[in-house]
């Protein structure tokens, strides 16, 4: 079983306290039996090692006090907790990222100009700075440790370096030693595919000299896109320590919102249905009277078709 000091140093702290709490019930117990006794030299011997048992109680309850309050710390001025802290390359050749002929290297653009070996603070977020305290140059920050939810003592529960949609909200762990109270601490979460600040927080620290900490980022679902993201911490103006991790499977997607919809409209028709006002002439005009502002105005011309008469014989006339 592998305990880290904090941990080491609490269990300590425990035992001391139940063997306190021993000492003391085992000499109060002692006193009362001697007290019991009628024989002097007995009750004597049993009254004074009720009082020394008591007095060792007392002791190792000041060495639980000192190992409270001062163990940790002087333990961590002579094993300091160094960070691992490893630079991942922050330009990788992967089989999505190809050179098309619609794209130029000019010495005005580089390969990736967002990515630089180094993290720095934005300047709108520098901007943000209130402290004027600087850090301990031997402060020190260990690997951040990505997980959903974190217990009571600051812990990550279920670590992990790549994640599986929907996400709400993640957390980012991490240990502290030397640390001074009032100084600036600036933590960064990334998207690595655009460099979007997902989420950032730049804080006066009040933490103390050393323990346990942690960042925290919450945005919507819809922002966790599957890919890289990277957490960057640093201390006024000083990187510390940073840490990828990985988001998998597709966003959530919003629950339909009722849109206005353009809906087909009838637009008015001229029907040919005139109706006659008039009486046969032999110029007639028929006025249509269609729908309101629209009046339509047919002339018809009649041309009058010549009827032959047949004159009479003079037969006929004469019979």
């Amino acid at each position: 079983m592998n305990l880290d000091i904090a941990t080491t140093v609490s269990v300590a702290f425990i035992l001391l306290v139940a063997s306190v709490f021993i000492l003391f019930l085992a000499g109060i117990r002692s006193i009362k039996a001697g007290q019991k006794l009628f024989f002097f030299r007995k009750r004597r011997e049993l009254v004074s090692r009720g009082w020394r048992i008591i007095f060792t109680g007392l002791i190792l309850g000041g060495l639980a006090f000192c190992v409270r309050q001062y163990a940790e710390p002087a333990i961590y001025t002579i094993f300091p907790p160094t960070p691992t802290i490893t630079l991942t390359p922050t330009t990788t050749l992967t089989p999505t990222i190809t050179l098309t002929p619609t794209i130029t290297l000019t010495p005005t653009i580089t390969n990736t100009p967002s990515i630089t070996p180094t993290p720095f603070v934005p300047q709108e977020i520098a901007t943000l700075f209130v402290s004027t305290q600087m850090p301990d140059k031997n402060a020190a920050l260990s690997p951040i440790q990505i997980a959903r939810n974190i217990d009571k003592n600051r812990q990550p529960v279920n670590p992990n370096t790549e994640f599986e949609n929907p996400i709400l909200k993640l957390f980012g762990t991490f240990s502290y030693n030397n640390m001074v109270d009032g100084s600036q601490w600036t933590a960064i979460w990334y998207r690595v595919v655009d460099w979007k600040i997902m989420c950032f927080e730049t804080l006066s620290w009040n933490g103390g000299t050393g323990g346990y900490g942690y960042t925290e980022c919450e945005v919507d679902p819809s922002e966790w896109l599957p890919g890289e993201y990277e957490v960057q911490m640093f201390l006024a103006m000083n990187w510390m320590t940073s840490t990828r991790f990985s988001v998998m499977g597709e966003v959530p997607t919003h629950a339909p919102t009722a849109t206005n919809s353009p809906t087909a409209s009838l637009s008015p028709t001229i029907t040919n249905t005139p109706l006659p006002t008039g009486t046969a002439t032999p110029r007639p005009t028929w006025t249509i009277t269609p729908r309101p502002t629209i009046t339509l105005t047919r002339t018809v011309t009649i041309t009058p078709t010549p009827t032959h008469t047949r004159r009479p014989t003079a037969t006929e006339i004469n019979p």
